[in-house]
């Protein structure tokens, strides 16, 4: 196995394995370490953007052999019962990270990816090159590519600053089986959270709630909290009443820190959630991570094609690519979360928008991106 790769990413989420198959691609080698096994199951939304369809074409990704779902419709809706819809401006599919991210696996082993199951314990660099500890053995790399998540023990080990800090959010996801539109990507607004419900392949229902840990915490299990709290929301619990749970339980995640992240840290450049996260209620999360990957990746060969470069300017110009396509993206989702976790002025809003709908469209756009260019 190689040992000095081109390059080493850390951790096979979206990010880490669409860099590790256009890194591939490319001819540059690479080794990807993933804790975890495939395929399976992670707390996500799992609606995406059709502004990535184009790369993952590119990439010969076609997720149309996993019979993803054609989502063109929108719809918001309040505690008390207030809904707004809209069309999606771009449209998105839905598909289960369960199935994605085995599908993306499956094609960066195809383009001879090492990939090791193995947790990370430390990374330091010396000389200009990386070295990455694991418990059995150590590599080194002298690009680092971060895509380890929402949060991580490597968050611990680089001593990031929102690491040390308590959030008060915790995810909740599960499969269910039962009767919704096809086309629809709902957000159900509740006491303390948001949940996002939308059909993924084979007719299955996901349902994904971010919720608010001192509220769930008054509750004994899931089940107690999503009926005294999310069933408030008729909308939601009409869902949930006409479904039936797939999984054993639902999955959860706890700590989930929408604080800002630096793009760039300890030199490593970090990809999806692990560079920043977007609030669920802007629904594109997977896209965003998707599209990270291409910038990072583009940049590396860059790198290694041009002797000019320097890790400066490498670092330099990713930043700014990640704030010039997704600072705006970020930012309005945290004002969007503010304003909707007050009640009052959600019910406002909610009826503005459903009077005039194309406000909402402008909300959606406002979080969304562009079909990705292909150079």
């Amino acid at each position: 196995m190689e040992t000095s790769p081109d390059v080493l990413i850390i951790g096979g989420g979206l990010a880490g394995l669409t860099s590790a198959i256009h890194l591939s691609q490319k001819g540059l080698k690479v080794v990807l370490i993933e804790k975890s096994d495939y395929p399976r199951h992670k707390v996500c939304g799992e609606y995406i953007s059709n502004e990535i369809l184009p790369y993952l074409q590119w990439l010969g990704v076609e997720v149309s052999k996993l019979n993803p779902t054609n989502i063109t419709k929108f719809e918001f809706t309040t505690i008390n019962g207030k809904a707004a819809t809209a069309k999606l401006p771009l449209g998105g599919f839905g598909i289960s990270r369960y199935a994605l991210d085995n599908f993306l696996y499956q094609k960066a082993l195809t383009n001879n990816c090492s990939i090791i199951k193995e947790t990370v314990t430390n990374v330091s660099l010396s000389n200009d090159i990386f070295t990455v500890t694991l418990p059995d053995q150590i590599l080194s790399a002298k690009i680092i590519l971060g895509a380890f998540g929402k949060r991580s023990n490597i968050d611990q080990v680089l001593d990031r600053d929102f690491i040390n800090k308590k959030s008060p959010w915790l995810a909740v996801k599960a499969h269910y089986s039962g009767t919704l539109d096809n086309d629809l990507v709902a957000l159900h607004n509740f006491n303390g959270g948001y949940c996002g419900v939308s059909k993924v392949e084979n007719n299955i229902i996901n349902i994904c709630y971010l919720a608010d840990y001192s509220t769930f915490k008054q509750y004994k299990n899931i089940e107690d909290y999503q009926q005294n709290v999310l069933y408030k929301n008729k909308h939601l619990k009409s869902v949930f009443e006409n479904s039936s749970l797939l999984f054993d339980k639902p999955i959860t995640i706890s700590q989930i820190s929408f604080d800002k992240k630096q793009p760039v840290e300890n030199h490593i450049l970090m990809i999806g959630d692990t560079a920043g996260l977007i609030h669920p209620l802007c629904g594109n999360g997977m896209a965003m991570a998707i599209h990270s990957a291409k910038i990072a990746s583009e940049l590396i060969l860059d790198y290694y094609s041009n002797k000019e470069m320097s890790r400066e300017l490498l670092e330099r110009k990713y930043t700014e690519e990640w704030n010039t396509h997704f600072g705006k993206r970020i930012y309005m989702g945290r004002i969007l979360a503010q304003i909707l976790t007050h009640k009052t002025i959600t019910n406002i809003l909610v009826g503005i928008v459903a009077a005039f709908p194309g406000i909402l469209r402008r909300i959606i756009k406002q979080t969304h991106g562009k079909p990705i260019a292909i150079n």
